[in-house]
């Protein structure tokens, strides 16, 4: 049996190549659409100069070098440049050297001037020299003694040398000679200061000319010396305000965004190949290791809904600094292991977290955030059969999401202000992952037909109308159903297969009968056996009918769709060995019987397969083992003796026809749960059959007696 399971398992038929293909296209096409919704921007991308119809914000994060903000940057630096000339110290000390000497030469002749001693005369040898003097600091000079004047022209001299060794530039020439009367000694009179002003600025020459070409370098030093300005847009941040005139700085934005065509085919490529990779993960995984949900479209829908609208939420909070942290992602891993087991839960939770992570920014601390948290709940919610168990798991998700925002803050810079928010946000979303999941895992679990753990435990309440019926209308059914009911339940917590389910699922498992009560022994209370006169191909079919009627009533009655499952499985197409050998009886019986050569060859030529039931095998370990209880239980009830080894012997009896007919072949059932499952049902058998104590009848009456005496009847 195991090597045929094993073998089914690793075949991948064409069958499941195209299931493969048409969900991997159909999910893998609503992520790329979803996650690159805002990668359109206008049907034609605005240009410089163009008004802007709309908004334009960033669909996600870049970062850039933006060629105009650098070349702003290196011409505001190279306008920051004073122009250079080409003063050098050398070069004024010349210059200084030649102008004193040329002043000192003109005033020789005012000195010989000084020389006269008729003041008339002096006046007259002074009118023509230092014809720029002004009226009145001619006056001044007039009324100057030898002495006076060889006070001024040292005085002068010396300024005008030291003024010429410091730079005085071509363009600051007025303003140099300007200064020259406070530059005097302070002890001069007004007049003086001007005489000696107006004396010593003929012979002020610049010695500092503009230099065109050590401007240029300088300047183009500046130029290089600035750094390329780098440009970082936040996911969602606007980029051209509606009615906003379209500027080279921002054509070059979006162009960064890949908005300048109006599709970032890049970015594009990038969420097509990362969906490509998780969904075929993701559908590999339910292939390999869950083949009872690769064929169950529900399921996989389910999954495919609860994946998209978790993705839908995380674009909508993309690139947010607090929104996405307040999402109850992890809702879906609990909704999942509630419905679906805590495998395809964990998965899913996963895949979720890491395109969480990559829609901000490929952050690590949401994929994280998610995925422990996610991973929490699972673990925490088990089978989520009561209200305290999402409450639990809330707490836990809470706890664990305040521990990834603490070590990613410590890991980085936050300050308290971001810690403290971000710490309300975990709580938050913990908070509503508990509440999403509580109230929508039945919700949707009626939705897509799958039976949820308080459903399953209100149809196994013998109130409902199908119990009823059986109860009423067939009472043995009724009865053989609650003993197959313990014996699936105990034995599926043998195996760790869901004890709920196989528990249910028996007690629905034979409605069909309902239909025609009589023509099953347990509701015949004693009477006449009608196969006793039926033909054995007639009797198989009423027997293989209860099986089909029981779909019928199950549908009519709105039993969830995976517990009518069980109503084909529960026989798969296993052999009615009763009426098949009462057939081959009586086909032999005209040649003597099955002892002679031509009786047997008649017996042999009997049709077996009018005498299987449809199936299909079952296809779960719940259903297999609800397949061993109800034949083990009738067969048990049957036996005259219910000591230990007949019972055992009875129960491997059933396994081994069940495993050599390969009914187990289609379900991930191992020769270890077997044997689990013999004992299971071995130990509920005994303690159903236990030998009583056999009081004498004097005995019974004196119980009876004292019984009604303590009661006071």
């Amino acid at each position: 049996m195991l090597a045929r399971t094993l073998d089914a398992a690793g075949r991948f038929t064409r069958r499941d190549a195209v299931r493969l293909a048409i969900l991997a296209f159909a999910l893998v096409g609503a992520l790329t659409v979803i996650l690159g919704a805002d990668m359109l921007s206008t049907s034609a991308a605005p240009q410089v100069g163009d008004t802007a119809p709309a908004t334009i914000r960033a669909p996600h994060a870049a970062t850039y070098v933006s060629e105009i903000q650098t070349a702003a940057a290196r011409d505001q630096a190279a306008r920051d440049v004073a122009p250079l000339y080409d003063y050098t110290l050398a070069g004024a000390s010349a210059i200084s050297d030649a102008q004193v000497a040329q002043f000192r030469q003109e005033a020789r002749r005012v000195d010989l001037a000084f020389a006269l001693d008729d003041g008339a005369a002096r006046r007259v040898a002074l009118e023509p020299l230092f014809p720029e003097l002004s009226p009145a600091a001619r006056l001044t000079l007039d009324s100057l003694d030898a002495i006076g004047w060889a006070t001024i022209r040292e005085t002068a001299a010396q300024v005008l040398g030291e003024r010429e060794r410091v730079e005085i530039k071509d363009t600051a020439l007025v303003e140099e000679k300007a200064t020259l009367p406070g530059r005097f000694p302070l002890a001069w009179t007004g007049p003086e200061k001007q005489l000696a002003a107006e004396l010593v600025a003929p012979f002020v020459t610049p010695n500092s000319s503009y230099s065109a070409s050590l401007t240029d370098a300088a300047r183009t030093e500046a130029r290089q010396a600035v750094a390329p300005v780098s440009v970082t847009i936040r996911t969602g941040s606007t980029v051209v305000d509606a009615g906003a005139q379209v500027s080279p700085a921002d054509a070059e934005a979006l162009k960064a965004l890949g908005l300048d065509a109006g599709l970032d085919l890049v970015r594009g490529a990038g969420w097509l190949l990362l969906s490509a990779l998780l969904v075929l993960v993701l559908l590999a995984w339910i292939w390999r290791f869950r083949r009872e949900l690769w064929h169950r479209n529900n399921a996989l829908l389910l999954v495919s809904v609860l994946v998209l609208a978790a993705i839908v939420m995380v674009k909508l909070t993309a690139g947010r600094s607090i929104l996405p942290f307040f999402l109850p992602l992890a809702a879906v891993g609990i909704i999942l292991a509630v419905l679906l087991g805590s495998g395809p839960a964990m998965i899913v939770q996963a895949m979720v977290a890491i395109i969480a992570g990559a829609a901000n920014g490929s952050s690590l601390e949401i994929a994280t955030y998610f995925l422990v948290g996610g991973v929490a709940g699972i673990i925490t919610i088990h089978r989520g059969d009561r209200i305290g168990l999402f409450i639990r798991a809330g707490a836990v998700i809470a706890v664990v999401n305040v521990l990834v925002v603490t070590v990613f803050s410590l890991l980085g810079e936050r300050d308290l202000t971001g810690i403290a928010q971000l710490l309300v946000a975990g709580l938050a979303s913990a908070a509503g992952a508990a509440i999403a999941s509580a109230g929508l895992f039945a919700v949707l679990g009626n939705l897509f037909g799958i039976a949820t753990a308080f459903q399953l435990q209100e149809l196994a309440n013998p109130t409902q109308p199908l119990l009823r019926r059986l109860l009423t209308e067939t009472p043995g059914t009724y009865h053989h159903s609650l003993m197959v009911g313990n014996l699936a339940e105990r034995a599926a917590e043998a195996v760790g297969a869901d004890p709920i389910v196989a528990r249910v699922a028996a007690y629905y498992h034979d409605v069909g009968k309902l239909a025609n009560p009589a023509a099953f022994i347990e509701n015949q209370a004693g009477g006449e056996n009608l196969h006793d006169e039926l033909d054995p191909l007639v009797s198989a079919r009423i027997l293989r009918a209860h099986v089909t009627d029981g779909i019928d009533i199950a549908y009519r009655a709105k039993l969830p769709k995976a517990l009518i499952a069980f109503i084909p499985q529960h026989h798969g197409t296993a052999k009615m060995s009763y009426f098949l050998e009462k057939a081959r009886n009586e086909a032999a019986e005209p040649f003597g019987g099955r002892h002679t050569a031509a009786g047997e060859g008649a017996a042999a030529a009997v049709d077996e397969a009018a005498f299987r039931h449809v199936g299909p095998k079952p296809q779960t370990r719940e259903a297999a083992i609800l397949m061993l209880a109800d034949s083990v239980e009738a067969s048990v009830r049957s036996l005259s003796s219910h000591e230990e080894p007949a019972i055992r012997a009875m129960v491997a009896r059933i396994v081994t026809e069940r495993l050599e007919d390969g009914q187990f072949d289609e379900c991930d059932l191992t020769l270890r749960d077997v044997e689990r499952i013999r004992e299971a049902f071995v130990a509920q058998l005994l303690g159903a059959y236990h030998q009583r104590i056999a009081y004498p009848q004097n005995k019974v009456v004196e119980l009876e007696a004292r019984r009604g005496a303590g009661t006071g009847a």
